[in-house]
């Protein structure tokens, strides 16, 4: 009788090395360095700066808690527009974390808005050891006309940016697909976008994993 060989085993994927990386860069004790209300007392250019930004009430300020296994690093709050400054957090010397002031239907008057906006340009055009910036759009609703305003600052500035999908466990799962597909198919033509979408939630954890990984990378990369 002739014995019929096993099936091969399936060759297991190789491990991401970042993904260890990310969560060890995380798991260290961050610290608020300052809160900048105008370019003027930016802190000292010091290793690579990633920068979050996007529509008020986005969840950035979650995003940073999740990120960093904080509870209250960033102060979160329910009124758009709360975020007023920029937000300098550090952990290692290598990096900083930059969580910037949002946009959109923020409550304040517009002199206010448009002083905040100055501020963005400004920081963009300067800030010469800024990465990436990380652009959240919620998962919900997807790239808005207020949010392509926002990229088309950045490919203008020739700023490295990528999407993070945020409240992406509010969103089905055949949705969230179609979410993600039509993010990348707006970004395709920008020249500043970096191609990968990161969906996240920073309540379930969704994806923290693969953008601390991204991060850890570009710090990587940049060191």
């Amino acid at each position: 009788m002739t014995e019929t060989p096993e099936a091969a085993a399936p060759a297991e994927e190789p491990v991401d090395p970042f993904l260890e990386k990310g969560r060890l860069l995380f798991a260290g004790e961050w610290k608020f360095v300052t809160a900048a209300p105008t370019v003027d007392v930016l802190p000292p250019m010091q290793g690579v700066e990633i920068a979050l930004v996007g529509r008020s009430n986005v969840g950035k300020s979650s995003l940073v808690n999740a990120l960093t296994g904080r509870t209250a690093l960033a102060r979160t709050s329910v009124t758009p527009g709360r975020t007023q400054e920029l937000i300098f957090f550090r952990c290692v010397p290598e990096m900083m974390l930059v969580d910037m002031p949002g946009y959109g239907f923020a409550k304040a008057p517009k002199d206010k808005v448009d002083a905040w906006v100055a501020t963005i340009r400004a920081y963009l055009r300067g800030r010469v050891n800024l990465a990436r910036v990380f652009v959240l759009i919620d998962a919900r609703h997807g790239i808005k006309p207020v949010d392509a305003e926002i990229l088309d600052l950045l490919d203008k500035a020739a700023v490295s940016y990528a999407i993070v999908l945020t409240k992406s466990d509010q969103v089905k799962r055949t949705d969230l697909e179609a979410v993600i597909a039509d993010t990348k198919d707006k970004i395709r033509r920008r020249p500043a976008a970096f191609p990968e979408v990161f969906p996240t939630s920073s309540h379930g954890g969704k994806g923290l994993a693969e953008l601390r990984a991204a991060i850890a990378r570009i710090i990587d990369e940049r060191s």
